[in-house]
Parts: C-alpha cells; structure tokens; sequence
C-alpha cells in the first residue's frame, strides 16, 4: 500500500469509496456524494490523502475539513476518512489516520476533531487508535433520511502544535 496526494485524478475511485460509506448509513449525514468542484472548496487543500495497492487502485482516503472561518479557529480541522468496502480490516484507516496526523502537525493544525455515529464501531476504534477521545455526544442533531441521530464528538490534540502560549510583551 502506498499513500498519495488525493488530487482530482482520484476523483473518480474516492466518489466512489464515499458512496460506499454513505450507502452504510453510519458513516454521514450525506445521502449523496457532491461534485469534485463543490467537495475541493469545502476541504483544506493539504492533508489530502489516498491510499493504494500496488497495481494503483484507491483503498481509501482521508481528508480535513475547516470547522470556521474564525482565524482564532484556524489550526482546527474536521476529519472525514472512508475506506472501500473491499478493503476494511486490512489497516487502510489506520495507516491514512496516523499519515494524516503527521501531515496535520506539519502544516499547523493543533487539533482534529470528528463527529462519529455511536453505531460506528469501527470508526471509533480507528479513531480511538490514533489518539482521539471522546469529549461530548450531540443527541437529535441531524436527520438520515427522516429519522434523527446522535453523534459523538473525538477530538485529538497535537503534542507538537500549539502546546505553548506565546509570551506577552
């Protein structure tokens, strides 16, 4: 398996893999995937990642979201990771999860943080891996086709980013 810069020219297989994982119906909130152009202005253009197996076949990917437009809020991102159907179990979150995390702290990001279906278990375990913890649950606060859901709410924070204050003058 090998990690790449997801770019358009992934468009096609990471549609595809998202569609998967809205098909579960404990993956998101979405019932259908948007277009290349509206899904490229709604996440951070770095810490785009897809993985592949040797003959170039997307397993999966990881992308950040901004979670405001507040410059305070500027160094927080929410993740959204899907692994094709065909591939779950086989460390393909786990190996996007930690090359995300990486990735995250070198372009200044001190925290991330993921709302997850409570009937996610998977999802949560991943996240769980990779230093997420719970911090909150949000009762009712969406519908899926007619019928309201909770999520939970992970956050992880950076060791490496944001772990001081600067000194005031």
């Amino acid at each position: 398996m090998t990690l790449l810069p997801l770019t358009a020219a992934h468009w096609p297989a990471v549609r595809a893999i998202y569609a998967e994982g809205m098909a579960t119906g404990t993956a998101t909130f979405a019932t259908e995937p948007p277009s290349w152009e509206a899904w490229d202005t709604s996440h951070l253009p770095t810490c785009r990642l897809v993985a592949a197996d040797a003959s170039g076949t997307v397993l999966g990917w990881v992308a950040l979201s901004p979670v405001s437009s507040r410059c305070v809020y500027a160094g927080v991102a929410e993740v959204s990771v899907y692994v094709a159907a065909a591939a779950r179990g086989r460390g393909v979150g786990l190996a996007l999860m930690q090359a995300l995390v990486t990735e995250s702290e070198e372009n200044g990001l001190w925290t991330l943080q993921a709302g997850i279906f409570p009937e996610n278990a998977a999802s949560l375990r991943l996240h769980e891996a990779v230093g997420f913890r719970q911090v909150g649950r949000r009762e009712r606060i969406g519908q899926l086709r007619g019928v309201w859901h909770d999520t939970l709410l992970l956050e992880r924070r950076s060791a490496v980013v944001g772990t001081s204050n600067p000194v005031l003058a």
